[in-house]
């Protein structure tokens, strides 16, 4: 990607400067129907849905995945306060510009990542620590989106599996998936998520990343608001502005991202034709073999398995068992 490499060329101040001018392509609006708006009310309900690979001042594998044995002593206490700090500040800016209800979620390695004791108390918002858990009585992933949640943003995201000059890129797990494909279209968490908020018509409002996350998301959804913290080195290292200036650019984007919201006017979400057809490719035969044991999965070739899905919800519940109506 041309862009990325010219990342790689810049100065941390000129990264912030070109950063900030990156242009954001429109996509054509429209309004919430009054059956919509009536089911959400007449507040501003934003579901946060936060990942850490890709959140500012992280920059090392050793980082992001602190649970990979070797990493050095105290690691997870630091990435955790950082973190903390991280969706503290995202959280008082969404307050800030205006939002009546707020869902943060932590989705980085299942959750757990937050300290609960020195997250910012408000009563407008609610903390899922884990990125499954209760709703109605039955367990589901991401609990709280619903018909009442106006926007997703997405912030801490990464590129998907494969992407050249990202950092850590993966799509869900990084061992086993080497592309996901939605009626052809390949496409990461990023996609997936919002594919599965899409089922309740939820748009796609912001996303915080690296260079090649934002890249992605530009490409994907065009009108998303992005904010990039830092572009990679290689797979497992990158460079970018430091924690502070990355939440404080961070927050500016998430204003930006309900100022445009709060207009009236939202961006379409993303609702592929039903029934779907999601297509894997797996890393081994193996994995491959195992998914196509599963009801309904066809096996396109030695690592490739298949299924046709009726809602965009159930996006990974065919493979994964993640989704609405968990099994306890």
């Amino acid at each position: 990607m041309q862009r990325d490499q010219s990342f790689a060329r810049m100065s941390r101040r000129n990264f912030l400067r070109s950063a900030a001018a990156l242009p954001v392509v429109t996509a054509a609006p429209y309004i919430i129907t009054s059956r919509a708006q009536a089911q959400r009310g007449p507040g501003l309900k934003i579901f946060m849905h936060w990942d850490m690979d890709g959140d500012a001042g992280i920059f090392t594998r050793e980082q992001a995945w602190y649970w990979e044995p070797g990493v050095r002593e105290g690691m997870r206490e630091e990435i955790h306060e950082l973190f903390t700090a991280s969706v503290n500040s995202g959280t008082a800016a969404a307050l800030e510009a205006g939002v009546t209800e707020l869902i943060v979620c932590d989705t980085h390695h299942g959750g757990g990542n937050l300290i609960p004791d020195k997250l910012l108390k408000d009563k407008r918002v609610t903390y899922d620590l884990k990125s499954t858990g209760m709703q109605d009585g039955k367990l589901r992933w991401m609990p709280g989106l619903d018909e009442t949640v106006q926007a997703l943003m997405l912030p801490g995201h990464h590129a998907k599996s494969g992407t050249k000059e990202s950092f850590l890129p993966h799509t869900w797990t990084r061992d086993n998936w080497v592309d996901f494909r939605i009626n052809g279209q390949s496409v990461g968490e990023i996609g997936i998520e919002t594919c599965f908020a899409g089922h309740w018509n939820i748009p796609l409002i912001y996303v915080q990343g690296d260079a090649a996350a934002c890249e992605e998301t530009r490409r994907q959804f065009p009108g998303t608001v992005t904010t990039c913290v830092k572009w990679a080195k290689n797979a497992e290292l990158a460079e970018g502005v430091d924690p502070q200036l990355g939440h404080e650019e961070t927050a500016a984007g998430i204003r930006q991202a309900i100022a445009r919201l709060r207009t009236g006017k939202i961006f379409r979400p993303y609702k592929p034709t039903l029934p779907m057809t999601v297509t894997v490719q797996m890393t081994t035969v193996e994995i491959a073999n195992k998914a196509a044991a599963r009801p309904g999965v066809r096996r396109i070739d030695d690592h490739t398995v298949e299924a046709r899905v009726a809602r965009q919800c159930d996006i990974v519940k065919w493979l994964l068992g993640t989704g609405l109506d968990m099994k306890i």
